[in-house]
């Protein structure tokens, strides 16, 4: 499946601010969750739509509307809790699932402490959102899990993203689509992306 990079110009032009070292937590929040909001509309494009029998003002007519009880929104905590709030935003019906990882500093790799979905996942459109992705092990792991529940439709949604996350994520589950506002230059020497954002979740929930 393709990687997908969202070119609007309203999403690059939040992104800017985002990445701004002076932005403050508050306004970093907020800004993770409108880019989150505006990406969502752009996977849109992609969602199953169905048409209804409605009554405006003046007459019945058929339109169109989407299922959102058949979403689940995948947060990888704790950063990806805003982008999540940003998706359900724009489907305020979907259910929400949870991964818990951190990063362990010595060996960089993703330590999993806390997963909870809803009761069956096999037939819905799972969501999974992360701000980054850097090397791809906890987006990996995340997919992983979810897979494991009979998950099949997956798509991946992050902020800023890093060329070897990419690829990990394109090997090890090629049939997961990835959506990102930016596919920046790389990883440095600690795993951080650059030019990223720094710690997003240390920046979303003020720990710096």
């Amino acid at each position: 499946m393709p990687v997908h990079e969202i070119k609007n110009p309203i999403v690059k032009h939040k992104l800017t601010q985002l990445r701004r070292k002076e932005t403050p937590s508050k306004i970093f929040r907020e800004l993770v969750k409108e880019i989150a909001a505006l990406m969502i509309y752009e996977i849109g494009e992609n969602f199953p739509s169905r048409e209804v029998e409605i009554e405006t003002p003046l007459q019945k007519c058929k339109a169109p509307v989407i299922d959102e009880e058949n979403f689940v929104i995948v947060p990888v905590l704790r950063a990806g809790l805003a982008t999540a709030e940003g998706a359900a935003q724009i489907l305020p019906g979907a259910s929400i699932g949870h991964v818990g990882m951190y990063r362990d500093e010595e060996t960089h790799q993703p330590v999993e402490y806390y997963s909870k979905f809803p009761p069956d996942i096999s037939e819905k459109i799972i969501l999974i959102t992360d701000p980054m992705l850097a090397t791809g092990g906890s987006a990996s792991d995340a997919i992983r899990l979810v897979k494991d529940k009979g998950a099949k439709k997956i798509f991946f949604l992050c902020i800023v993203s890093a060329p070897e996350g990419i690829k990990k994520i394109e090997e090890e589950h090629p049939d997961v689509e990835i959506y990102t506002a930016s596919i920046d230059e790389g990883l440095n020497e600690n795993c951080y992306i650059l030019p990223g954002l720094g710690d997003a979740g240390d920046r979303i929930f003020g720990t710096l």
